[in-house]
């Protein structure tokens, strides 16, 4: 079974005043690797500008949406590609788990263009991949997770870039 992290939610208050993000809200969300786990934080425009963020994994900015508004769970494309290359050299396995389920999010998505397989040494199975527009192949490990698996790791990664 894939590995679960526990990641908190969009908090919907800034991490770093406690104000609360609100509808129309300009925010920014940064993920920290933490060993075996990410920890997201979320912070307003103002604070985000006078913290120290040089440790952050990923980030990325958004608007908090009226509360009417159907959640968007996804991040955009830029981001997406962002996390799945910061992920290129990580062994530990929910981390590469994170990155093939990434990887087929990006091929959806038509950013990814499949162009073999072969098995390392290992025997692991390494799919060689490209980004749109980019010849330089990316290896990307296939875990060999089954639907089930592929499904929590989904939900793990709406967990972290969904909106606050």
């Amino acid at each position: 079974m894939a590995r679960e992290y526990n990641i908190a939610r969009a908090s919907s208050v800034c991490r770093a005043c406690g104000k609360e993000l609100t509808a129309g809200a300009e925010y920014v969300a940064a993920l920290f690797d933490e060993g075996v786990s990410f920890r997201r934080d979320d912070f307003c425009q103002a604070c985000w500008e006078q913290t120290p963020h040089e440790a952050a994994f990923s980030t990325w900015q958004g608007k908090v949406p009226p509360v009417e508004q159907v959640k968007k769970t996804f991040v955009d494309d830029e981001v997406l590609i962002d996390f799945f290359q910061r992920l290129a050299d990580q062994a530990e396995q929910a981390k590469v788990n994170f990155r093939f389920v990434l990887a087929l999010m990006l091929m959806r998505k038509k950013l990814l263009i499949y162009d073999a397989s072969h098995a390392d040494e290992a025997g692991l199975d390494i799919w060689t991949m490209h980004l749109r527009g980019d010849l330089t192949p990316l290896a990307v490990v296939h875990p060999e997770l089954d639907e089930q698996q592929i499904a929590e790791v989904t939900s793990q990664l709406g967990s972290i870039l969904e909106r606050p």
